[in-house]
């Protein structure tokens, strides 16, 4: 007989969730695989899980950041912001392709095992990879999903690297490869999402919880300033 008509799916929920914000903020596991290995734990099955006992990523989150409360509170605000200052860093090298920062380090529940996901926006975004191999970048191109996910436009060429102080360069990006290595002991992921311009307006749109997703260098100053 099957357990699961007997369990209340919102605890079931709550227990997944509380699982994968550990994964998350421990281990650096991304949402998608989080929930799935959270689900397998507190369900006891290794059958695929069905959509009305898995929490959305809102509710992880918060999840993730009574966590970092938790557990994580000195260490964690400390890496946010190195983070954050690297981010800033980069898009001042690309500025002219009007870059958004997106992902953890924008919504500020980053921890040593976070990437940096960056957006530009441009006329010609393979210009984008043109500019990074003229400055000695080392990239591997990929692909991530549109974040409107909207159809025909699933998915945008990425270019991702480890940072480890290469570029820009200069004696700021020395000494937060520095700082890096003290703090992580690892260089950090880097991944650049190509966008054309006229997608530019879709990402200054709040979510349907009035939530920004992502934002521009004076967003992300002003994030550093608030501390």
């Amino acid at each position: 007989m099957s357990r699961r008509p007997t369990l209340d799916p919102a605890r079931v929920r709550e227990e997944i969730a509380a699982v994968a914000a550990r994964m998350i903020a421990e281990d650096g596991a991304d949402y998608a695989t989080a929930k799935r290995k959270a689900a397998r734990q507190v369900l006891g099955t290794e059958s695929r899980t069905a959509g009305e006992w898995l929490p959305d990523n809102e509710q992880v989150e918060t999840e993730v950041r009574e966590y970092q409360a938790l557990f994580q509170a000195e260490s964690q605000p400390r890496v946010l912001a190195l983070l954050r200052r690297i981010a800033l860093l980069l898009m001042d090298g690309l500025e002219t392709y009007h870059p958004y920062l997106a992902g953890a380090v924008f919504n500020g529940t980053a921890s040593e095992h976070s990437d940096i996901h960056l957006q530009v926006f441009c006329d010609s975004p393979k210009d984008v990879a043109i500019f990074l191999l003229n400055a000695g970048v080392d990239f591997d191109t990929t692909e991530s999903a549109h974040f409107a996910g909207r159809t025909g436009h699933e998915e945008v060429e990425t270019l991702s690297f480890l940072w480890r102080g290469q570029w820009p360069g200069g004696p700021e990006s020395r000494e937060l490869a520095r700082e890096l290595r003290a703090e992580t002991g690892t260089p950090v992921g880097v991944h650049i999402a190509l966008y054309d311009m006229n997608d530019v307006r879709g990402a200054r749109r709040a979510d349907a919880s009035g939530k920004t997703q992502r934002g521009d260098a004076t967003a992300v100053r002003a994030l550093l300033s608030a501390g």
